[in-house]
This record gives structure tokens, C-alpha cells and sequence, in this order.
């Protein structure tokens, strides 16, 4: 399976194993706990040996900082016989980025560390 979310900052990148996605996934939820996530369209194209499926959302969390945000994007999910095998994200990385660099700035070191990459 591979996870790619654009941007050069501590949740970007692209990870090709279960282990790498659930780092991420735990550092994604230090960084904003609580989560809210809005599903706003799910379109899906499919034949059984390659399904497409794409998620069209908002989030919204207060980050560890406590400045609430609220980020729109899409995520499309590749399946290959009923097997997830791709997960890209769309979402407004410069929106992240500036999240991330403002939680460097308030002391939480990670926000600033290397993406998890696998």
C-alpha cells in the first residue's frame, strides 16, 4: 500500500507499509487531537481487479497550539481486488505546513521532525 501526502513537513511524504501509516496516523493525532472529519461526497468507479474511490471532506481539529482549523481536501482510495493499494491526499499543504511550523514555534519538537517515511 503506499500513503502520500504532499509537502516537505513532519506529515509529508510518502509511506509504503502498515507500520509507517500507523506512525504517521499517531503523529497526525498528536498534532490535532479530536478530530472532526465531514464527509461531503463519495464517488466510486469500479471493477473488481481496480476500484476507485474518492472521499471529498473537511476537517476540522484544534491543534495542540489551540488555534482551531479547518482544512478542505480529498483523499482517493485505489483498490486492486478489494485490496487498498493506494491512498494519495489532497488537501491545502501550505495550510499544514504553517500548522506545523507554529507548533514547532510553541515547543513541540516533532512538528519540525522529518517525515515518517517507509
Amino acid at each position: 500500500m503506499e500513503h502520500t501526502f504532499a509537502g516537505e513537513h513532519s506529515l509529508g511524504g510518502t509511506r509504503h507499509s502498515s507500520h509507517a501509516m500507523r506512525r504517521r496516523f499517531a503523529r497526525l493525532y498528536r498534532f490535532f487531537p479530536g478530530p472532526d472529519f465531514e464527509v461531503k461526497r463519495v464517488l466510486v468507479r469500479s471493477w473488481p481487479w481496480r476500484t476507485v474511490a474518492m472521499v471529498e471532506r473537511v476537517d476540522r481539529a484544534r491543534p495542540a497550539e489551540g488555534v482551531p482549523d479547518e482544512n478542505e481536501g480529498t483523499h482517493v482510495l485505489r483498490f486492486s481486488w478489494g485490496r487498498l493499494v493506494g491512498i494519495p491526499a489532497y488537501l491545502d499543504r501550505q495550510q499544514v505546513e504553517e500548522v506545523c511550523d507554529r507548533l514547532a514555534k510553541q515547543g513541540i519538537e516533532e512538528a519540525s521532525a522529518p517525515p515518517i517515511l517507509a
